[in-house]
């Protein structure tokens, strides 16, 4: 399986709980995790559509850039 990872602003668990929704919405649930301990706090998205990705982050108040 592909998997897709974001640099973000995602910084806390509540930061997590509030784009969930969102990111439930256009990945799936449980295809999608923010790694907090990293300095980048990456997100990783199985199967994305990039654009989809960073326009529900968007939407939830983060910002997100695909990462090479």
């Amino acid at each position: 399986m592909e998997k897709t990872k974001f640099k973000t602003n995602i910084k806390c668990s509540a930061c997590v709980a509030k784009v969930t929704p969102y990111l439930d919405e256009v990945a799936g649930e449980n295809h999608w995790q923010v790694d907090l301990v990293d300095p980048a706090r990456t997100l990783t998205v199985d199967n994305s559509d990039d654009v989809k990705i960073v326009e529900a982050l968007q939407k939830a108040g983060y910002k997100a850039e695909r990462q090479a």
